[in-house]
């Protein structure tokens, strides 16, 4: 039987309205995804217009939040055709934000997910450390039954100390906490992948940079965007390659991917 070589990509991309105004559909193009997932949409149903559903070749999916407009929010463009979508974990103190598209496809599930950032404050981080076990309660349930998962987005952590330029000083940050590493190591204790890491173990590489301090043109990032995948995936040789496109401007985050070859 033939191979299919699948091409997934994610991308943060700090308001919808506002990378359309910064060459998106030509970056789109050169990312040339099956899959696209973005997060931080910041947009409602009733703001999107049809060169944000219809782009070339895609069909479209949106999750938007109902508890505060133009916050949050995810879309979905494939060019593979899911035999189910859904919004949300069914749990509406988290599904109210926005925050995750599930598309289930024969050979796996893919969730595009922005998960919580803990800085505004004690509840913040306690949204997010709450929403990561519910959420993997959720992926658990799926890969406990035999469903093999690729989830990606905006975890808003960073793992390890390779993970971001200045480790040190953002010890006592959210988004570098101990209790929020904890969260990773025991995702990937769990039976989940990080499929960048695990192919290039010692590449320093960023997906996100503060607007302040020329932070981008210095380098000094954080890895807080990633593609996780149940390891039965790695086992079955899915994984062909993993990238950040560090080049691809836009944002405050830039776009990574994963190809699998099935």
């Amino acid at each position: 039987m033939a191979s299919k070589t699948i091409r997934l990509v994610s991308w943060n991309i700090n308001g919808l309205r506002a990378v359309m105004k910064k060459d998106f559909h030509r970056s789109v193009a050169k990312l040339d995804a099956d899959i696209l997932a973005l997060q931080e949409t910041k947009i409602q149903a009733d703001q999107l217009t049809p060169e944000m559903t219809g782009l070339a070749g895609y069909d479209s999916w949106f999750s938007h939040a109902t508890v505060k407009k133009g916050y949050s929010g995810v879309a979905a463009y494939s060019r593979l055709a899911p035999t189910q979508v859904r919004y949300g974990m069914g749990i509406p103190e988290f599904d109210n934000e926005g925050r995750i598209i599930e598309m289930t496809f024969d050979d796996f599930i893919f969730f595009n997910v922005y998960f919580p950032n803990g800085q505004m404050n004690e509840d913040r981080l306690q949204y997010k450390l709450d929403f990561y076990t519910a959420f993997f309660a959720y992926a658990d349930s799926l890969k406990d039954a035999g469903r093999s998962l690729v989830i990606t987005g905006d975890f808003n952590t960073a793992h390890n100390e390779i993970d971001l330029k200045n480790p040190g000083p953002n010890a006592k940050r959210s988004g570098f906490l101990r209790i929020e590493r904890d969260r990773l190591d025991k995702i990937m204790e769990n039976g989940y992948v990080d499929t960048f890491r695990h192919l290039y173990p010692d590449t320093v590489r960023y997906s996100w940079w503060s607007y302040r301090f020329n932070a981008r043109k210095n380098n000094a990032g954080w890895r807080i965007d990633y593609f996780f995948v149940t390891r039965d995936i790695l086992e079955k040789g899915w994984i062909k390659d993993a990238f950040i496109e560090n080049d691809i401007f836009g944002s405050d985050h830039c776009p990574l991917g994963l190809v699998l070859e099935i």
